[in-house]
This record gives structure tokens, sequence and C-alpha cells, in this order.
């Protein structure tokens, strides 16, 4: 039996010198829109670019591999990629998802759920007892995200996946933070694995995209026919970008990672700081399981400014190496105030209930110097103290 490669050289080399037409070495773009049939009633492989395309379908095997599942359907965006999952639901279906999840998640839950489509119940997924009574309800669906978006709380994948499959839900996981470069949740009971292929994966800032990666055939099979008719699928030169950048995605974490570290130890000794919210922190509450189901502590972090909404434009705007923009997982390093950007939508309440101040920035760590990063954050702290 050929032993299993290594997920560092599948992310690196899966695809590579496979082309049979004129031995490209670099998978080719497929961009054509249409396929030819080989005769009446007798269809190709590939038919017709919404239903089926080389390129897209080499992106999707590698994320499978990588994620360990049975194949993956690569959307136009991570929200598709979101909406295609609950695109399985029915009507009176439960769905069971993080109360402080990302605002754009919460945004499409919560319309969906006026709007008919199923039910939600947003939960502290770290809170036992609470986590317990809903999925005494029976839900059809449990949505874990961890580390969280913003607020980077870590929930335990294996034991929610656990108790989920007990009462007959199927679980996804939001692996956008993390990647399977360090963390691979099918391996630890997910169903689904979804990505804003926008992120790390790509990881240069230059590619909209998404993908759902689901441990059983049936369910690619499920989720692809759903893709084709409703047309969410990734554009061909966009899952060949992606696949350009996923070959550096190990690397590229590594270093990101240690900046993230390093970013946050200094973040943690600073006057004009009165909270880090970092996994690799000993003093972090999820710190001991984040170690247990993550193979590295990631390149995310947030933190609270001491100070009113003055001090946090007064840092954001001090920034020089750091640029102030939505997203993340780049090899620049981005800073967002979630309040009035990525979880504005949310609505005041329900950040307040999340925990999401006024007074948070999240960091998106890239692959610059330490130093320069450090000798940003202590010039734009300074202009934040006034």
């Amino acid at each position: 039996m050929t032993k299993p490669r290594d997920p560092r050289t599948i992310a690196a080399a899966n695809g590579i010198a496979a082309d049979s037409g004129f031995g490209a070495v670099t998978p080719p773009i497929y961009l054509s829109s249409t396929f030819v049939f080989p005769g009446y009633e007798q269809a190709g492989r590939y038919e017709y670019t919404r239903a089926g395309n080389p390129s897209r379908d080499m992106l999707g095997e590698t994320l499978a591999k990588l994620e360990g599942g049975a194949g993956a359907v690569v959307t136009a965006s991570g929200m598709a990629a979101v909406d295609l999952v609950l695109g399985q639901l029915r009507r009176d279906d439960l769905v069971v998802a993080p109360h402080d999840c990302y605002g754009g998640t919460y945004r499409l839950l919560s319309i969906r759920r006026d709007k008919g489509h199923f039910d939600v119940l947003f939960v502290d997924q770290g809170d036992a007892a609470a986590l317990s009574a809903v999925l005494a309800k029976k839900p059809a669906l449990v949505l874990i995200e961890t580390p969280s978006n913003p607020l980077m709380r870590v929930v335990d994948i294996r034991s929610i996946a656990s108790q989920a499959k007990a009462v007959g839900a199927k679980v996804a996981v939001d692996n956008t933070f993390l990647s399977p470069a360090l963390q691979r949740p099918i391996a630890l009971g997910a169903d689904f694995v979804i990505h804003s292929t926008t992120k790390y994966l790509n990881g240069h800032s230059d590619v909209v995209g998404g993908a759902v990666i689901a441990a059983r055939q049936h369910d690619v099979e499920a989720l692809g026919e759903w893709a084709k008719i409703t047309g969410v699928a990734g554009a061909p030169f966009d899952a060949y970008l992606t696949l350009r950048g996923l070959r550096t995605l190990f690397p590229r974490i590594e270093r990101q990672q240690a900046n993230a570290a390093a970013v946050a130890v200094f973040l943690q000794k600073q006057p004009q700081v009165s909270a880090v919210h970092y996994p690799g922190l000993e003093s972090h509450p999820g710190h001991a399981i984040a170690k247990s189901q993550q193979a590295g502590f990631g390149a995310m972090l947030s933190f609270e400014l001491a100070g009113s909404a003055e001090a946090v434009r007064r840092f954001v705007e001090a920034v020089e190496v750091i640029t102030l923009a939505e997203s993340l997982g780049g090899v620049e390093s981005l800073v967002a105030h979630p309040a009035t950007m990525t979880h504005a939508g949310m609505g005041a309440d329900a950040r307040r209930v999340a925990g999401i101040s006024d007074s948070l920035l999240r960091l998106s760590v890239g692959l610059e110097a330490e130093t320069d990063l450090i000798a940003d954050l202590e010039r734009a702290l300074s202009k934040a103290a006034g």
C-alpha cells in the first residue's frame, strides 16, 4: 500500500505534472464555458462550467485531500459556501449556531430564519448547559466556528460533534481561521468543513472564493447538485489562482503564526491594552482545547484598547505597516474594527451579547518583519493614548 502523502506535499504538489495533453508541469486553466459532446446523447465528463470544470475540480480535489474529506465543492465566495450547506435544510429544521460567529454568517442565518427557510438558535457553545439545552431540541445542523471571529474563542469540536450526532444532527465547521494546515475538523467528527478560500488558502488578497468539503460521498454529490442548480460555483480562473496560492500555505502560516505569537506577547504587556485574545497565550481560556485539536495557534488575534472610541480612531489612523481593511489571511497585516466593519450588520444588541465591544480591534498578522510590526503597533498605541 502506498504511504499517504504528508499534507505539505499535497498542498505543494497535487496535480503537478498531471497534464496529459502537453505535459505541462503546472495544471492548465480551463476557461471554456462549455465542452464538446462526443456525439448524439453522448456527454463527456464535462458539459458546462456551471456544472463542472477541470480547474475548479483540481482545487476541490486538493482541498478534499488536505481536509481528509470525500470531496469538495468550490464556490464563488465564503458566504456562498455557508449558504450551500444551509441549502440542504428543510423549512422546519433547526440550526444551532455560535452566538459570536462572523457577522456575515450571523446576518445570513438571521435573514433566512426571518424568511421562514429554517429556524436558528444562537448559543454560547462553550457553555455546556446552554449547548445541552439546545441540542435537546434535536437540530438538523450544528454550525461551529473555532477560533471564533473576532474574539478567538475556542470550543471542543470532538465533544460538540459527538453530542450533535447523538441527537441526529450534522456538524459543519468553519475552518477559515486555521486552514487544514492547523486544524482538520473531519478527523474530529465534522460532516462538513467550510472555508472562505479568499483568506489563508489563497493567501494573497486577490481572489474571492469559498469551498465546502464533505466527509461522505453522498453529501459531496448533494452539495454538487445544489451548486449546479443555484449557480454558486466558483470561476475557473479564481480556482487556478487559489490553487497557486495554496502551494505555499504551510510555509506562509508557519511564519505568520510566529509573528502573531510575538505580537500577542507584546500587546499583553502594553498599558494601553486591556485584553488580548489569542489562543496561543497560556492565559487564554481555550488554550488547552486549542492545543489538543490544533497543530498551531494561527495568525489571527484581537485585543481591547483601554480607552474611548477616539482612542480606536487614533490607533487605526496611526498604523503604517499594518493596513486598516476587512478580510484576513493575506501576506500583509491588516487591522479591522469589528463593531464598525466586519460585524456592523450584526446589530449593537447582538454584538453586546457576543462580547464584541466598541474598543475591540482584530489583527490578521502577515509576513512582514516582526520588528517592523511591533514598532508599528508601539507607535499606534502611543498615538491612541493621546
